[in-house]
């Protein structure tokens, strides 16, 4: 199996959420008035609720594409490693490393869920490599680092079993980041903590799945049962210009191939605008014009009340 073995006794049936028992090449939904079959492709349990889901558990026994296209995503990494990016993550790693310190007081082998960790997300690379933490892995997709595929609509584990839940650039790309949040919200443990980050100006990217942008104050709303640790900017306005200008000039072709073999051109006229990011990122002004957000919070039995998240609004409008 490609997952840590003693994570097996957390998952749970994503329709009834009842326990699973493992038979052969398949998890086995133990209420008999449920009682659905789902199968393990590659050492890979495929546990999604497919009546609350996009995809279809045959999408993965057939290993169709999902959210990923995987020759599309080679040329992609080809681009990458030879051209400048106009994407720059300024405080994802030290959200990480404030993150790490936070669960080393609260617990002493924390559990850590990843939704959509499919590939390695921006700056959570140390965090990955500290070996008191244990780490289960999950996307809707196929990917180098996949241990179980699950849809965050209905996470298939047991209440209250994790001690903190990530979603790095994952709920624009969910059908109901509400119903995802709750999730997250019955999952983690008491006091447990989430870490969060969400686009606000950028353009459509995954293609057809994507759904969602949220501002800051919007993104507060949406982790309202958690007591806010720290929020703000994570990707600048700088950023966000080069996203726009590069979409400019990509929306002027019809063509898939030649957008894409425009990726170095408006990448090398345009990355520089994100380094205007290290001067503006902490700014009142830039949570009005961020290319994205992130929230930490910790969960909660008190709900924020709506008039209380209007008063925590940092912009300048």
């Amino acid at each position: 199996m490609n997952y840590p073995i003693e994570f097996q006794e957390q998952f749970r049936c994503p329709v009834c959420y009842s326990h699973l028992r493992i038979k052969k090449e398949f998890f086995i939904c133990a209420n008999f008035s449920c009682g659905i079959n789902f199968p393990i492709v590659n050492g890979i349990p495929v546990l999604i609720n497919e009546e609350n889901s996009v995809f279809s558990i045959q999408d993965f026994v057939q290993k169709r594409d999902t959210t990923f296209e995987s020759k599309g995503r080679k040329v992609y990494n080809i681009f990458r490693k030879i051209f400048p990016s106009i994407s720059n993550n300024i405080k994802a790693k030290a959200n990480y490393n404030k993150l790490l310190w936070l669960l080393q007081k609260q617990s002493q082998r924390p559990k850590v869920l990843i939704l959509g960790g499919s590939i390695i997300g921006d700056g959570i690379e140390d965090f990955l490599r500290e070996s008191n933490l244990v780490f289960l892995e999950t996307d809707v997709t196929f990917g180098p680092r996949t241990q179980v595929i699950v849809d965050a609509h209905n996470i298939p584990l047991e209440d209250s079993s994790f001690d903190c839940i990530i979603i790095q650039a994952v709920l624009e790309h969910v059908v109901d980041p509400y119903r995802c949040t709750k999730e997250v919200y019955r999952v983690l443990k008491k006091d447990g903590l989430v870490y969060a980050e969400t686009p606000f100006m950028q353009q459509v990217h995954m293609g057809r799945y994507d759904f969602h942008r949220f501002t800051h104050l919007g993104h507060r709303r949406l982790f309202r049962e958690f007591t806010e640790i720290d929020s703000g900017a994570v990707c600048g306005p700088g950023m966000a210009l080069a996203w726009a200008y590069s979409n400019f000039i990509f929306s002027f072709f019809s063509s898939k191939r030649l957008r894409k073999l425009l990726i170095p051109f408006t990448n090398l006229t345009s990355f520089f605008w994100k380094y205007f990011d290290y001067f503006l990122i902490d700014k009142p002004g830039t949570l009005d014009a961020a290319s994205g957000y992130y929230f930490m919070g910790k969960k909660s039995d008190h709900p924020v009340s709506d008039k209380e998240i209007l008063k925590q609004y940092r912009g300048l409008l």
